[in-house]
């Protein structure tokens, strides 16, 4: 996950882009569709009908997840279309990759380059987030973003800005799918290895617990208040239960660690526990454990054996469910005997390996692609002269 890149502009600054460029109204470049959601009765989840989206969840992925579908189209976006957040978040974007029916959350722009336009929304989302109105739930309707002015290139300009940065997201994209698939891999593996073995356990095998197999470093996790956190803004990812929250200017971990789900978060709708994969310079806040293998079990390990584990039966509070330390230590574990263990490990390294090495390119690629985006959006890099 990376911090999302805006570029400040505003309509008197109109002297520093490209006095060939123009800044204009978007109704002038692009037509714009707002969702409208059909009534629930028509969802489903059995990719029976049209893919429904009701608003943008995958923030900062080029292209939306579809898990719903609906037999009743309302308003249909086509594929390629952009697909711009209207209600709380406002301002996130991806782009159709089929004809989709778009709820009311959403609207669909269509111009002469959408990729251009996915760009150019991406780098001034806070004009689009300026125009947010609502005590409630933030929103914003189609004249606001019709509306607002842009910078525009050229036409072809245009289009050869949104090749190099389009090129860059489609391998940062790229990356993430093959890493989804490592992992599905890893969790396959592992089912057929120690999960189907049925009830008589080979040689040498034991029934054990989670807890002979972790180190614990809980102790060292520090929680910061939010207006704490504004005072410390920088490039460390600090972690919560599920996921990044925020970034910060220090670090108390460094390392590979897997973190799981301690209190709020704490199991899926399937009962599996929200866990993470992590590397690296990082703060942890107090509502993850932050775990790593020992006794011959690696941290990748510890990864792929809470993946398949059932952890409702751990949990406790009805109103603030909580994985405790001695529940989670508690859960039944299988210790295979250690040549079985060694040689596993040495599989799942290879795998993480390559999970680690594509992430940290992926690093790389959003740090030149962020860098990109404001000076390619405002004309302080040109692609054409």
């Amino acid at each position: 996950m990376t911090t999302a890149t805006t570029t400040k502009f505003k309509e008197t600054d109109i002297g520093l882009i490209p006095k060939e460029w123009g800044f204009e109204a978007l109704e002038k470049h692009a037509s714009i569709l707002m969702g409208q959601s059909p009534e629930s009765d028509f969802y489903n989840q059995s990719e029976n009908g049209t893919a429904f989206l009701q608003g943008i969840r995958t923030f900062g992925e080029k292209y939306p997840s579809y898990d719903t579908w609906t037999t009743k189209v309302t308003k249909l976006a086509k594929s390629g279309s952009v697909l711009l957040s209207v209600r709380a978040p406002v301002g996130e974007v991806n782009i159709a990759t089929r004809d989709i029916c778009i709820g009311r959350g959403l609207m669909a722009i269509n111009g002469k380059s959408n990729e251009f336009l996915f760009q150019l929304f991406k780098a001034y989302k806070s004009y689009v987030v300026g125009k947010e109105t609502g005590t409630v739930y933030g929103s914003v309707t189609k004249d606001d973003i019709a509306k607002i002015k842009f910078p525009f290139p050229l036409e072809q300009e245009q289009r050869e800005i949104a090749e190099i940065l389009s090129s860059l997201d489609d391998k940062i994209e790229l990356n993430r799918k093959i890493n989804v698939n490592l992992e599905k891999l890893a969790s396959s593996l592992f089912k057929k290895k120690f999960v189907s073995i049925g009830n008589q356990l080979p040689e040498g095998w034991r029934v054990g617990t989670f807890g002979e197999a972790i180190i614990n470093f809980d102790s060292k996790r520090i929680p910061l208040s939010s207006r704490e956190r504004e005072k410390k803004q920088g490039s460390y990812p600090y972690y919560g239960a599920t996921s990044i929250m925020d970034y910060v200017d220090d670090f108390i971990f460094d390392g590979t660690y897997v973190l799981l789900g301690e209190d709020g978060s704490v199991a899926k709708e399937d009962g599996k526990p929200f866990v993470q994969y992590v590397n690296g310079k990082m703060w942890v806040n107090n509502h993850a454990h932050v775990l790593q293998g020992k006794n011959g079990f690696s941290t990748e390990y510890i990864k792929v054996f809470l993946d398949q584990v059932d952890i409702m039966p751990f949990v406790t509070g009805a109103v603030q469910p909580k994985l405790n330390q001695a529940n989670m230590n508690s859960v039944p574990m299988i210790i295979p005997d250690q040549k079985t263990l060694i040689k596993f490990n040495e599989i799942l390294s290879a795998l993480f390996g390559m999970i680690l090495e594509n992430e940290s390119q992926t690093k790389n690629l959003e740090q030149v692609r962020d860098s990109l985006l404001p000076r390619l959006m405002s004309g302080k890099i040109r692609v054409n002269i």
